[in-house]
Protein backbone atom coordinates (compact mmCIF):
# COMPACT_ATOMS: atom_id res chain seq x y z
CA UNK A 1 0.00 0.00 0.00
CA UNK A 2 1.28 3.48 -0.82
CA UNK A 3 0.71 6.67 1.14
CA UNK A 4 1.03 10.40 0.63
CA UNK A 5 2.34 10.72 4.19
CA UNK A 6 6.02 11.68 4.48
CA UNK A 7 8.02 10.85 7.60
CA UNK A 8 8.97 13.98 9.57
CA UNK A 9 10.69 12.46 12.62
CA UNK A 10 12.23 9.26 13.93
CA UNK A 11 9.94 8.16 16.78
CA UNK A 12 12.64 7.55 19.36
CA UNK A 13 13.95 11.11 19.03
CA UNK A 14 10.73 12.82 20.15
CA UNK A 15 10.76 14.61 23.52
CA UNK A 16 8.65 17.11 25.46
CA UNK A 17 10.13 19.92 23.32
CA UNK A 18 7.88 18.72 20.48
CA UNK A 19 4.64 19.11 22.48
CA UNK A 20 1.73 20.26 20.26
CA UNK A 21 3.72 19.57 17.07
CA UNK A 22 2.12 17.48 14.33
CA UNK A 23 4.45 14.65 13.31
CA UNK A 24 4.45 11.75 10.87
CA UNK A 25 6.18 8.55 12.00
CA UNK A 26 6.81 5.25 10.24
CA UNK A 27 7.89 1.93 11.72
CA UNK A 28 6.87 -1.43 13.14
CA UNK A 29 4.23 -2.36 15.70
CA UNK A 30 6.12 -3.59 18.76
CA UNK A 31 3.00 -4.10 20.88
CA UNK A 32 -0.75 -3.28 20.81
CA UNK A 33 -3.04 -2.90 23.85
CA UNK A 34 -6.80 -2.50 23.32
CA UNK A 35 -8.60 -0.82 26.23
CA UNK A 36 -11.98 -0.48 24.58
CA UNK A 37 -12.31 3.18 23.63
CA UNK A 38 -8.51 3.56 23.42
CA UNK A 39 -5.87 1.53 21.60
CA UNK A 40 -2.22 1.95 22.58
CA UNK A 41 0.50 0.96 20.11
CA UNK A 42 4.25 0.93 20.75
CA UNK A 43 5.79 2.08 17.46
CA UNK A 44 9.40 1.00 16.90
CA UNK A 45 11.96 2.33 14.46
CA UNK A 46 15.75 2.37 14.54
CA UNK A 47 15.82 5.30 16.97
CA UNK A 48 13.66 3.61 19.61
CA UNK A 49 10.03 3.22 20.75
CA UNK A 50 7.26 5.79 21.15
CA UNK A 51 3.65 5.29 22.28
CA UNK A 52 0.83 6.00 19.81
CA UNK A 53 -2.72 6.54 21.12
CA UNK A 54 -5.73 5.78 18.91
CA UNK A 55 -8.77 7.55 20.36
CA UNK A 56 -12.20 7.19 18.76
CA UNK A 57 -12.96 10.84 19.61
CA UNK A 58 -9.86 12.01 17.72
CA UNK A 59 -10.22 9.83 14.60
CA UNK A 60 -12.72 7.01 14.34
CA UNK A 61 -11.25 5.92 10.99
CA UNK A 62 -7.73 5.61 12.42
CA UNK A 63 -9.14 3.79 15.47
CA UNK A 64 -10.90 1.18 13.31
CA UNK A 65 -7.73 0.56 11.32
CA UNK A 66 -5.77 0.22 14.56
CA UNK A 67 -8.07 -2.64 15.59
CA UNK A 68 -6.55 -4.67 12.73
CA UNK A 69 -2.93 -4.15 13.77
CA UNK A 70 -0.74 -7.09 14.72
CA UNK A 71 2.84 -7.54 15.86
CA UNK A 72 5.43 -6.33 13.30
CA UNK A 73 2.89 -4.65 11.03
CA UNK A 74 4.55 -1.75 9.19
CA UNK A 75 2.58 1.47 9.62
CA UNK A 76 2.63 5.22 8.97
CA UNK A 77 1.01 7.45 11.61
CA UNK A 78 0.27 11.17 11.61
CA UNK A 79 -0.71 12.86 14.83
CA UNK A 80 -0.03 15.43 17.53
CA UNK A 81 2.61 15.13 20.27
CA UNK A 82 1.05 15.51 23.74
CA UNK A 83 2.25 15.08 27.31
CA UNK A 84 1.72 11.55 28.56
CA UNK A 85 -0.72 11.13 31.43
CA UNK A 86 1.46 8.53 33.17
CA UNK A 87 5.19 8.95 32.52
CA UNK A 88 7.19 5.82 31.65
CA UNK A 89 10.67 6.37 33.16
CA UNK A 90 12.03 3.33 31.30
CA UNK A 91 11.60 4.95 27.87
CA UNK A 92 13.52 7.98 26.57
CA UNK A 93 10.19 9.01 24.98
CA UNK A 94 8.31 8.24 28.19
CA UNK A 95 7.10 11.79 28.79
CA UNK A 96 5.12 12.06 25.56
CA UNK A 97 2.73 10.17 23.31
CA UNK A 98 1.24 10.78 19.87
CA UNK A 99 -2.51 11.01 19.44
CA UNK A 100 -3.08 9.54 15.98
CA UNK A 101 -5.17 11.41 13.44
CA UNK A 102 -4.30 9.22 10.44
CA UNK A 103 -3.06 5.63 10.13
CA UNK A 104 -1.84 3.84 7.01
CA UNK A 105 -1.01 0.13 7.14
CA UNK A 106 2.00 -0.13 4.84
CA UNK A 107 2.40 -3.89 5.25
CA UNK A 108 1.11 -6.77 7.32
CA UNK A 109 3.19 -9.47 9.04
CA UNK A 110 2.82 -13.11 9.93
CA UNK A 111 3.53 -14.03 13.54
CA UNK A 112 7.35 -13.80 13.80
CA UNK A 113 9.18 -17.06 14.69
CA UNK A 114 11.30 -15.16 17.23
CA UNK A 115 10.46 -12.35 19.65
CA UNK A 116 11.70 -8.88 18.72
CA UNK A 117 13.00 -8.06 22.17
CA UNK A 118 16.47 -7.90 23.70
CA UNK A 119 15.90 -10.35 26.55
CA UNK A 120 14.61 -13.30 24.52
CA UNK A 121 16.22 -16.69 25.19
CA UNK A 122 15.88 -18.16 21.71
CA UNK A 123 18.74 -20.33 20.41
CA UNK A 124 21.53 -18.64 18.48
CA UNK A 125 20.92 -20.89 15.49
CA UNK A 126 17.30 -19.70 15.25
CA UNK A 127 18.41 -16.08 15.68
CA UNK A 128 20.85 -16.46 12.79
CA UNK A 129 18.27 -18.22 10.61
CA UNK A 130 15.95 -15.23 11.00
CA UNK A 131 18.73 -12.66 11.29
CA UNK A 132 16.69 -9.98 9.50
CA UNK A 133 14.23 -10.19 12.43
CA UNK A 134 16.97 -10.50 15.04
CA UNK A 135 18.53 -7.29 13.70
CA UNK A 136 15.33 -5.38 14.50
CA UNK A 137 16.21 -5.64 18.20
CA UNK A 138 17.43 -2.39 19.73
CA UNK A 139 20.53 -4.10 21.16
CA UNK A 140 21.60 -5.39 17.74
CA UNK A 141 20.94 -2.05 16.05
CA UNK A 142 22.93 -0.30 18.78
CA UNK A 143 25.87 -2.66 18.16
CA UNK A 144 25.86 -1.96 14.42
CA UNK A 145 25.55 1.77 15.06
CA UNK A 146 28.64 1.63 17.33
CA UNK A 147 30.42 -0.30 14.58
CA UNK A 148 29.50 2.41 12.07
CA UNK A 149 30.60 5.21 14.42
CA UNK A 150 33.92 3.49 15.13
CA UNK A 151 34.70 2.97 11.45
CA UNK A 152 33.88 6.65 10.79
CA UNK A 153 36.17 7.80 13.63
CA UNK A 154 38.99 5.60 12.30
CA UNK A 155 38.63 6.91 8.75
CA UNK A 156 38.57 10.54 9.90
CA UNK A 157 41.52 10.14 12.28
CA UNK A 158 43.78 8.33 9.80
CA UNK A 159 42.85 10.68 6.96
CA UNK A 160 43.77 13.66 9.16
CA UNK A 161 47.11 11.95 9.93
CA UNK A 162 48.01 11.74 6.24
CA UNK A 163 46.96 8.15 5.52
CA UNK A 164 45.47 7.33 2.11
CA UNK A 165 42.77 4.67 1.80
CA UNK A 166 43.69 2.19 -0.94
CA UNK A 167 41.78 -0.98 -1.90
CA UNK A 168 43.79 -4.16 -2.44
CA UNK A 169 42.78 -7.29 -4.41
CA UNK A 170 40.41 -9.90 -3.00
CA UNK A 171 41.42 -12.50 -5.59
CA UNK A 172 45.11 -13.09 -5.09
CA UNK A 173 47.81 -15.76 -5.04
CA UNK A 174 47.85 -18.61 -2.49
CA UNK A 175 50.88 -18.11 -0.22
CA UNK A 176 51.91 -19.88 3.02
CA UNK A 177 51.16 -17.18 5.62
CA UNK A 178 50.03 -19.23 8.63
CA UNK A 179 46.35 -20.17 8.48
CA UNK A 180 44.71 -22.19 5.71
CA UNK A 181 43.60 -20.22 2.63
CA UNK A 182 40.12 -20.14 1.15
CA UNK A 183 40.70 -21.11 -2.49
CA UNK A 184 38.71 -19.90 -5.50
CA UNK A 185 39.04 -21.94 -8.73
CA UNK A 186 39.72 -20.05 -11.94
CA UNK A 187 37.46 -20.94 -14.89
CA UNK A 188 39.67 -19.25 -17.49
CA UNK A 189 42.85 -20.81 -16.08
CA UNK A 190 41.85 -24.47 -15.55
CA UNK A 191 43.52 -26.17 -12.60
CA UNK A 192 44.65 -22.88 -11.05
CA UNK A 193 43.29 -21.13 -7.98
CA UNK A 194 43.06 -17.72 -6.44
CA UNK A 195 43.18 -17.34 -2.67
CA UNK A 196 41.03 -14.99 -0.63
CA UNK A 197 43.46 -12.80 1.36
CA UNK A 198 44.24 -13.68 4.98
CA UNK A 199 45.38 -10.06 5.16
CA UNK A 200 46.56 -7.45 2.63
CA UNK A 201 50.10 -7.97 3.98
CA UNK A 202 52.03 -8.28 0.71
CA UNK A 203 50.07 -5.58 -1.07
CA UNK A 204 50.45 -3.02 1.71
CA UNK A 205 54.20 -3.62 1.65
CA UNK A 206 54.14 -3.11 -2.12
CA UNK A 207 52.27 0.16 -1.54
CA UNK A 208 55.19 1.28 0.63
CA UNK A 209 57.57 0.36 -2.22
CA UNK A 210 55.23 2.46 -4.43
CA UNK A 211 55.89 5.53 -2.32
CA UNK A 212 52.37 5.87 -0.87
CA UNK A 213 54.05 6.60 2.51
CA UNK A 214 50.91 6.06 4.64
CA UNK A 215 48.15 3.61 3.70
CA UNK A 216 45.04 2.37 5.47
CA UNK A 217 42.03 0.25 4.61
CA UNK A 218 39.04 -1.20 6.45
CA UNK A 219 39.10 -4.54 4.73
CA UNK A 220 37.61 -8.04 4.69
CA UNK A 221 40.04 -10.89 5.38
CA UNK A 222 39.53 -14.64 5.24
CA UNK A 223 41.05 -17.55 7.15
CA UNK A 224 39.93 -21.16 7.00
CA UNK A 225 40.56 -22.03 10.65
CA UNK A 226 38.70 -23.47 13.61
CA UNK A 227 36.21 -20.98 15.03
CA UNK A 228 35.49 -19.74 18.53
CA UNK A 229 33.58 -16.92 20.24
CA UNK A 230 35.99 -14.20 19.06
CA UNK A 231 36.84 -15.61 15.61
CA UNK A 232 35.07 -15.78 12.22
CA UNK A 233 36.07 -17.22 8.83
CA UNK A 234 35.58 -13.77 7.28
CA UNK A 235 36.47 -10.83 9.45
CA UNK A 236 37.27 -7.14 9.13
CA UNK A 237 40.62 -5.47 9.76
CA UNK A 238 41.64 -1.85 10.20
CA UNK A 239 44.84 -2.16 8.20
CA UNK A 240 47.63 0.44 8.36
CA UNK A 241 51.15 0.75 6.97
CA UNK A 242 53.72 3.57 7.26
CA UNK A 243 57.10 4.30 5.67
CA UNK A 244 60.24 5.60 7.42
CA UNK A 245 59.11 4.55 10.88
CA UNK A 246 60.31 2.46 13.82
CA UNK A 247 58.36 0.59 16.50
CA UNK A 248 57.68 3.65 18.68
CA UNK A 249 56.33 5.66 15.74
CA UNK A 250 53.72 3.01 14.91
CA UNK A 251 52.80 2.58 18.57
CA UNK A 252 52.45 6.32 19.20
CA UNK A 253 50.05 7.07 16.35
CA UNK A 254 47.92 3.97 16.91
CA UNK A 255 47.47 4.43 20.63
CA UNK A 256 46.28 7.96 19.85
CA UNK A 257 43.81 6.37 17.43
CA UNK A 258 42.54 4.04 20.17
CA UNK A 259 42.32 6.94 22.62
CA UNK A 260 40.11 8.81 20.13
CA UNK A 261 37.88 5.76 19.55
CA UNK A 262 37.32 5.05 23.25
CA UNK A 263 36.72 8.72 24.05
CA UNK A 264 34.23 9.37 21.25
CA UNK A 265 32.37 6.04 21.42
CA UNK A 266 32.29 5.38 25.19
CA UNK A 267 33.59 8.61 26.77
CA UNK A 268 36.35 6.48 28.32
CA UNK A 269 39.81 8.05 28.73
CA UNK A 270 42.78 5.85 27.87
CA UNK A 271 45.82 7.28 29.64
CA UNK A 272 48.76 7.63 27.24
CA UNK A 273 51.39 6.44 26.80
CA UNK A 274 50.05 2.92 27.33
CA UNK A 275 52.09 0.47 29.39
CA UNK A 276 54.52 -1.69 27.40
CA UNK A 277 55.77 -5.11 28.48
CA UNK A 278 57.91 -7.57 26.57
CA UNK A 279 56.62 -10.97 25.48
CA UNK A 280 58.98 -12.61 27.98
CA UNK A 281 57.59 -10.51 30.84
CA UNK A 282 54.00 -11.21 29.77
CA UNK A 283 54.62 -14.96 29.86
CA UNK A 284 56.47 -14.86 33.20
CA UNK A 285 53.83 -12.73 34.93
CA UNK A 286 50.62 -13.80 33.21
CA UNK A 287 51.29 -17.03 31.28
CA UNK A 288 49.76 -15.60 28.07
CA UNK A 289 50.95 -13.15 25.44
CA UNK A 290 47.55 -11.39 25.61
CA UNK A 291 47.20 -10.86 29.36
CA UNK A 292 44.19 -9.38 31.10
CA UNK A 293 45.71 -6.92 33.59
CA UNK A 294 42.48 -5.77 35.22
CA UNK A 295 43.21 -8.09 38.16
CA UNK A 296 46.20 -9.71 39.88
CA UNK A 297 46.78 -13.46 40.38
CA UNK A 298 50.17 -13.22 38.62
CA UNK A 299 52.29 -16.34 38.12
CA UNK A 300 54.94 -17.11 40.73
CA UNK A 301 57.88 -19.37 39.90
CA UNK A 302 58.63 -21.77 42.79
CA UNK A 303 60.81 -24.19 40.82
CA UNK A 304 63.99 -23.52 42.84
CA UNK A 305 62.16 -24.14 46.11
CA UNK A 306 60.54 -27.44 45.11
CA UNK A 307 63.19 -28.99 42.84
CA UNK A 308 64.39 -31.30 45.63
CA UNK A 309 61.16 -31.62 47.62
CA UNK A 310 59.50 -34.93 48.44
CA UNK A 311 56.60 -34.29 46.07
CA UNK A 312 57.76 -36.16 42.95
CA UNK A 313 55.33 -34.39 40.59
CA UNK A 314 57.04 -31.07 41.39
CA UNK A 315 60.61 -32.37 41.55
CA UNK A 316 60.44 -34.37 38.30
CA UNK A 317 58.89 -31.45 36.37
CA UNK A 318 61.91 -29.29 37.24
CA UNK A 319 64.34 -32.14 36.63
CA UNK A 320 62.91 -32.65 33.13
CA UNK A 321 63.48 -29.02 32.17
CA UNK A 322 60.01 -27.75 33.04
CA UNK A 323 58.87 -25.62 35.94
CA UNK A 324 56.46 -25.34 38.85
CA UNK A 325 54.48 -22.13 39.09
CA UNK A 326 51.49 -20.97 41.05
CA UNK A 327 48.91 -18.21 41.35
CA UNK A 328 47.78 -16.81 44.69
CA UNK A 329 44.01 -16.19 44.77
CA UNK A 330 44.65 -13.61 47.44
CA UNK A 331 41.87 -13.06 49.95
CA UNK A 332 39.40 -15.38 48.20
CA UNK A 333 40.48 -18.76 49.60
CA UNK A 334 37.34 -19.30 51.66
CA UNK A 335 35.17 -18.90 48.55
CA UNK A 336 36.56 -22.12 47.02
CA UNK A 337 35.48 -25.49 48.40
CA UNK A 338 37.25 -28.73 47.49
CA UNK A 339 34.54 -29.28 44.89
CA UNK A 340 35.26 -25.83 43.42
CA UNK A 341 38.98 -26.60 43.29
CA UNK A 342 38.28 -29.90 41.50
CA UNK A 343 36.25 -27.92 38.96
CA UNK A 344 39.20 -25.58 38.45
CA UNK A 345 41.46 -28.61 37.98
CA UNK A 346 39.15 -29.93 35.25
CA UNK A 347 39.36 -26.51 33.60
CA UNK A 348 43.18 -26.48 33.74
CA UNK A 349 43.29 -29.93 32.15
CA UNK A 350 41.70 -28.42 29.00
CA UNK A 351 45.04 -26.64 28.51
CA UNK A 352 47.29 -29.65 29.03
CA UNK A 353 47.76 -29.65 32.82
CA UNK A 354 47.84 -33.16 34.29
CA UNK A 355 46.58 -31.91 37.64
CA UNK A 356 46.25 -28.93 39.93
CA UNK A 357 48.02 -28.87 43.30
CA UNK A 358 46.83 -26.41 45.92
CA UNK A 359 47.49 -24.91 49.32
CA UNK A 360 44.88 -23.06 51.39
CA UNK A 361 45.86 -20.96 54.40
CA UNK A 362 43.16 -20.91 57.10
CA UNK A 363 42.81 -19.93 60.76
CA UNK A 364 44.08 -23.41 61.69
CA UNK A 365 47.08 -23.19 59.35
CA UNK A 366 47.87 -24.85 56.02
CA UNK A 367 45.30 -27.15 54.42
CA UNK A 368 46.60 -29.08 51.42
CA UNK A 369 46.78 -32.64 50.06
CA UNK A 370 50.47 -32.01 49.22
CA UNK A 371 51.51 -30.52 52.60
CA UNK A 372 52.79 -33.92 53.83
CA UNK A 373 55.51 -33.90 51.15
CA UNK A 374 57.15 -30.72 52.48
CA UNK A 375 59.16 -30.22 55.65
CA UNK A 376 58.50 -27.20 57.83
CA UNK A 377 61.28 -25.11 56.29
CA UNK A 378 60.21 -25.88 52.70
CA UNK A 379 56.57 -25.04 53.44
CA UNK A 380 57.53 -21.77 55.13
CA UNK A 381 59.63 -20.80 52.11
CA UNK A 382 56.80 -21.77 49.74
CA UNK A 383 54.35 -19.59 51.67
CA UNK A 384 56.81 -16.71 51.78
CA UNK A 385 57.56 -16.87 48.03
CA UNK A 386 53.87 -17.01 47.07
CA UNK A 387 53.00 -14.35 49.72
CA UNK A 388 50.36 -16.76 51.02
CA UNK A 389 48.57 -15.57 54.16
CA UNK A 390 45.38 -16.41 56.03
CA UNK A 391 42.45 -16.42 53.59
CA UNK A 392 44.57 -17.20 50.51
CA UNK A 393 44.42 -20.11 48.06
CA UNK A 394 47.48 -20.95 45.96
CA UNK A 395 47.07 -23.11 42.83
CA UNK A 396 50.09 -24.87 41.26
CA UNK A 397 50.83 -26.52 37.92
CA UNK A 398 53.99 -28.56 37.29
CA UNK A 399 54.92 -29.48 33.71
CA UNK A 400 56.91 -28.28 30.72
CA UNK A 401 56.85 -24.49 30.54
CA UNK A 402 54.41 -24.25 27.61
CA UNK A 403 51.78 -26.25 29.54
CA UNK A 404 52.40 -24.38 32.80
CA UNK A 405 52.03 -21.00 31.09
CA UNK A 406 48.97 -21.96 29.06
CA UNK A 407 47.03 -23.65 31.86
CA UNK A 408 47.79 -21.07 34.59
CA UNK A 409 47.38 -18.18 32.15
CA UNK A 410 43.85 -19.28 31.31
CA UNK A 411 43.13 -20.39 34.87
CA UNK A 412 43.77 -16.94 36.34
CA UNK A 413 41.16 -15.54 33.92
CA UNK A 414 38.66 -18.28 34.80
CA UNK A 415 39.12 -17.65 38.54
CA UNK A 416 38.58 -13.91 38.02
CA UNK A 417 35.44 -14.66 36.02
CA UNK A 418 34.02 -16.94 38.73
CA UNK A 419 34.76 -14.30 41.36
CA UNK A 420 33.03 -11.59 39.31
CA UNK A 421 36.20 -9.50 38.95
CA UNK A 422 35.90 -8.92 35.19
CA UNK A 423 34.39 -5.44 35.13
CA UNK A 424 33.22 -4.68 31.57
CA UNK A 425 33.15 -0.97 32.37
CA UNK A 426 36.92 -1.02 32.98
CA UNK A 427 39.38 -1.01 30.07
CA UNK A 428 43.07 -1.83 30.56
CA UNK A 429 45.16 -1.60 27.40
CA UNK A 430 48.82 -2.59 27.11
CA UNK A 431 51.37 -3.19 24.37
CA UNK A 432 53.20 -6.51 24.28
CA UNK A 433 56.51 -6.19 22.42
CA UNK A 434 59.58 -8.20 21.35
CA UNK A 435 57.82 -11.42 20.44
CA UNK A 436 59.94 -14.39 19.37
CA UNK A 437 60.50 -14.21 15.62
CA UNK A 438 59.98 -17.98 15.32
CA UNK A 439 58.10 -20.75 17.08
CA UNK A 440 58.83 -24.45 16.73
CA UNK A 441 56.25 -26.61 14.94
CA UNK A 442 56.52 -29.99 16.66
CA UNK A 443 54.47 -31.79 14.00
CA UNK A 444 56.69 -30.67 11.14
CA UNK A 445 59.83 -30.41 13.33
CA UNK A 446 60.80 -27.01 11.96
CA UNK A 447 60.61 -23.34 12.81
CA UNK A 448 57.66 -21.28 11.57
CA UNK A 449 57.10 -17.53 11.73
CA UNK A 450 55.41 -16.44 14.97
CA UNK A 451 53.58 -13.69 13.08
CA UNK A 452 54.48 -13.82 9.36
CA UNK A 453 57.68 -14.23 7.34
CA UNK A 454 58.04 -10.48 6.60
CA UNK A 455 58.54 -9.43 10.24
CA UNK A 456 61.90 -7.80 10.88
CA UNK A 457 64.16 -9.25 13.57
CA UNK A 458 65.62 -7.04 16.30
CA UNK A 459 68.82 -5.72 14.72
CA UNK A 460 71.23 -7.14 17.33
CA UNK A 461 69.62 -10.58 16.95
CA UNK A 462 70.17 -10.87 13.18
CA UNK A 463 73.47 -12.85 13.61
CA UNK A 464 71.46 -15.53 15.47
CA UNK A 465 69.19 -16.25 12.47
CA UNK A 466 71.34 -19.10 11.21
CA UNK A 467 72.72 -20.38 14.54
CA UNK A 468 70.07 -19.92 17.27
CA UNK A 469 66.79 -18.91 15.60
CA UNK A 470 64.80 -19.66 18.77
CA UNK A 471 66.53 -16.71 20.48
CA UNK A 472 65.74 -14.14 17.78
CA UNK A 473 63.30 -11.43 18.86
CA UNK A 474 60.93 -9.72 16.45
CA UNK A 475 60.29 -6.01 16.08
CA UNK A 476 56.66 -6.87 16.66
CA UNK A 477 53.97 -5.48 18.92
CA UNK A 478 50.42 -6.40 19.90
CA UNK A 479 47.79 -4.15 21.48
CA UNK A 480 45.96 -6.12 24.17
CA UNK A 481 42.79 -4.84 25.85
CA UNK A 482 41.15 -6.78 28.69
CA UNK A 483 42.77 -10.04 27.61
CA UNK A 484 41.94 -9.72 23.91
CA UNK A 485 44.52 -9.16 21.19
CA UNK A 486 42.89 -6.18 19.47
CA UNK A 487 45.71 -5.39 17.08
CA UNK A 488 49.10 -6.63 16.02
CA UNK A 489 51.89 -5.52 13.75
CA UNK A 490 55.60 -5.21 13.17
CA UNK A 491 58.37 -3.40 11.45
CA UNK A 492 58.86 -5.22 8.14
CA UNK A 493 61.95 -6.54 6.43
CA UNK A 494 62.81 -4.13 3.61
CA UNK A 495 66.00 -5.71 2.30
CA UNK A 496 66.04 -8.58 -0.22
CA UNK A 497 69.13 -10.03 1.44
CA UNK A 498 67.58 -10.15 4.92
CA UNK A 499 64.27 -11.44 3.53
CA UNK A 500 66.11 -14.33 1.85
CA UNK A 501 67.86 -15.13 5.16
CA UNK A 502 64.45 -15.20 6.83
CA UNK A 503 63.07 -17.60 4.23
CA UNK A 504 66.14 -19.81 4.66
CA UNK A 505 65.59 -19.92 8.44
CA UNK A 506 61.99 -20.98 7.75
CA UNK A 507 63.17 -23.88 5.59
CA UNK A 508 62.41 -22.38 2.17
CA UNK A 509 64.96 -22.98 -0.56
CA UNK A 510 65.84 -19.92 -2.63
CA UNK A 511 63.81 -21.33 -5.50
CA UNK A 512 60.75 -21.96 -3.29
CA UNK A 513 60.94 -18.47 -1.81
CA UNK A 514 61.07 -16.87 -5.25
CA UNK A 515 58.26 -19.07 -6.54
CA UNK A 516 55.97 -18.09 -3.64
CA UNK A 517 56.99 -14.48 -3.05
CA UNK A 518 59.01 -13.52 -6.13
CA UNK A 519 56.87 -10.47 -6.89
CA UNK A 520 57.69 -9.03 -3.44
CA UNK A 521 61.38 -9.93 -3.53
CA UNK A 522 61.63 -8.44 -7.01
CA UNK A 523 60.05 -5.20 -5.81
CA UNK A 524 62.61 -4.99 -3.01
CA UNK A 525 65.33 -4.55 -5.66
CA UNK A 526 64.09 -1.09 -6.56
CA UNK A 527 64.54 1.05 -3.48
CA UNK A 528 62.31 -0.10 -0.62
CA UNK A 529 61.85 2.29 2.33
CA UNK A 530 61.96 1.05 5.93
CA UNK A 531 58.31 0.47 6.83
CA UNK A 532 55.98 -1.06 9.36
CA UNK A 533 52.35 -1.25 10.28
CA UNK A 534 49.57 -2.79 12.26
CA UNK A 535 46.18 -4.41 11.76
CA UNK A 536 43.33 -4.10 14.25
CA UNK A 537 40.54 -6.65 14.39
CA UNK A 538 37.51 -4.39 13.95
CA UNK A 539 35.00 -7.09 14.98
CA UNK A 540 36.92 -7.87 18.19
CA UNK A 541 37.30 -4.15 18.97
CA UNK A 542 33.55 -3.60 18.54
CA UNK A 543 32.88 -6.63 20.76
CA UNK A 544 34.82 -4.86 23.53
CA UNK A 545 33.19 -1.48 22.92
CA UNK A 546 29.69 -3.03 23.07
CA UNK A 547 30.61 -5.23 26.08
CA UNK A 548 29.51 -8.37 24.23
CA UNK A 549 31.04 -11.82 24.84
CA UNK A 550 30.57 -13.13 21.32
CA UNK A 551 31.89 -11.66 18.08
CA UNK A 552 28.72 -12.74 16.25
CA UNK A 553 26.78 -10.11 18.19
CA UNK A 554 28.57 -7.30 16.34
CA UNK A 555 28.48 -8.70 12.77
CA UNK A 556 25.33 -8.24 10.71
CA UNK A 557 25.35 -11.67 9.07
CA UNK A 558 27.91 -13.93 10.81
CA UNK A 559 28.72 -17.61 10.40
CA UNK A 560 28.11 -20.26 13.07
CA UNK A 561 30.76 -22.29 14.89
CA UNK A 562 31.00 -24.67 11.91
CA UNK A 563 31.41 -21.78 9.42
CA UNK A 564 27.89 -22.09 7.99
CA UNK A 565 25.09 -19.55 7.54
CA UNK A 566 21.64 -20.72 8.75
CA UNK A 567 20.02 -17.81 6.89
CA UNK A 568 21.29 -18.60 3.38
CA UNK A 569 22.35 -22.23 3.97
CA UNK A 570 25.87 -21.44 2.80
CA UNK A 571 28.07 -23.25 2.01
CA UNK A 572 25.96 -25.16 -0.50
CA UNK A 573 26.44 -27.92 -3.06
CA UNK A 574 27.51 -26.60 -6.47
CA UNK A 575 25.80 -27.75 -9.64
CA UNK A 576 27.62 -30.37 -11.70
CA UNK A 577 27.67 -27.97 -14.65
CA UNK A 578 29.47 -25.31 -12.61
CA UNK A 579 32.04 -27.82 -11.36
CA UNK A 580 32.68 -29.01 -14.92
CA UNK A 581 33.26 -25.45 -16.09
CA UNK A 582 35.85 -25.10 -13.33
CA UNK A 583 37.52 -28.42 -14.21
CA UNK A 584 36.69 -29.76 -10.74
CA UNK A 585 35.78 -33.36 -10.00
CA UNK A 586 34.70 -34.20 -6.47
CA UNK A 587 36.10 -37.24 -4.68
CA UNK A 588 34.12 -37.34 -1.43
CA UNK A 589 34.24 -40.27 0.97
CA UNK A 590 30.85 -41.88 1.46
Amino acid sequence: MTTKLKRTHMGGTLRSQQIEEKVTLMGWVQKRRDLGGLIFVDLRDRSGIVQIVFDQTVSEEAFKKAEQLGSEYVIAVEGKVLLRQSVNPNLPTGEIEIFAEELVILNTSETPPIYIKDDDDVSENLRLKYRYLDLRKSSMQKNLLIRHETAKIVRNFLSDEGFIEVETPVLTKPTPEGARDYLVPSRVNPGKFYALPQSPQLFKQLLMVSGMDRYFQIVKCFRDEDLRADRQPEFTQIDCEMSFVDVEDVIEINERLMKRVFKEVLNVELQLPLQQITYEEAMERYGLDKPDVRFGFELINVSDIVKECGFKVFASAVENGGSVRGINIKGYGEQFSRKDITSLEDYAKNYGAKGLAWIKVTEEGVTSPIAKFFNEEEMALLLETTKAEKGDLVLFVADKNSVVYDSLGHLRGEVAKRLGLLNKEEYKAIWVTEFPLFEHDEEENRYVAKHHPFTSPVVEDIPLLETEPERVRARAYDLVINGYEVGGGSIRIHSSELQEKMFKALGFSKEEAWEQFGFLLNAFKYGTPPHGGIAFGLDRLIMLLTKEDNIREVIAFPKTQNASCPLTNAPAVAEEKALKELSIQLDLEK
